[in-house]
């Protein structure tokens, strides 16, 4: 069993995570609207800088929007060989661009390290901007740029489970899918395929 993913993998993965299948065939966007982001941004106090305080207005939104699309192309880049998520494999963005962006957003806000440590855990090392106001697209952008830089990029994999869009974190060597759920899903799809490939009972 791996490590559990620290502050920046989380906060990236979480930023990835708002493309996800819809359980009608499709794809949802949990950011659709300045509205859904400020709810997104707030229930994440731990990891996003004033995000008690933070409230998205539609320039927010585009922009965050846009830097999830690029950390979702080099989240497909960091899986290879593997494929990519389905909800992206049609529509990549090229790697040079997303590396640009993801650079461009980061270098918006300067931010300097702070190490905060519970007595009772592990040092954690969380980033503060320098001039006290937050950028939200900076500090995402630097979580994922952090996380990219990482050993725990090394564990990340495409869920491939009929229907499933995420992108997760391998926990240990066996491990094929996001979670449980898919992992069933994926175990009936191939039952019934192994029965319409062995054809009616008693033909031939």
């Amino acid at each position: 069993m791996q490590d559990s993913p620290g502050t920046d993998a989380r906060l990236a993965l979480d930023l990835a995570l708002t493309v996800r299948h819809d359980g009608a065939g499709g794809v949802a966007d949990d950011l659709a609207g300045p509205d859904k982001l400020t709810a997104w941004v707030r229930a994440r106090p731990d990891t996003v800088p004033d995000a008690g305080h933070y409230t998205a207005d539609t320039a927010a939104l585009a922009e965050v929007r846009e830097l999830r699309a690029a950390v979702r192309a080099l989240f497909a880049h960091a899986v290879r060989p593997g494929a990519p998520s389905p909800a992206d494999a049609g529509r990549l963005m090229p790697v040079p661009q997303a590396v640009e962006r993801l650079n461009t957003a980061a270098a918006r806000t300067a931010t300097v390290p702070v190490l905060c440590w519970d007595p009772a855990a592990d040092p954690v090392l969380h980033r503060r901007p320098v001039h006290g106001a937050g950028d939200l697209t900076a500090a995402l952008a630097q979580a994922a740029v952090a996380f990219l830089a990482g050993p725990d990029r090394r564990r990340l994999r495409a869920c491939h489970a009929p229907r499933c869009v995420r992108y997760f974190l391998k926990d240990h060597p066996r491990q094929e899918w996001c979670g449980p759920s898919c992992g069933n899903r994926a175990r009936v799809a191939r039952h019934h395929e192994r029965h319409r490939a062995a054809g009616p009972a008693g033909s031939g």
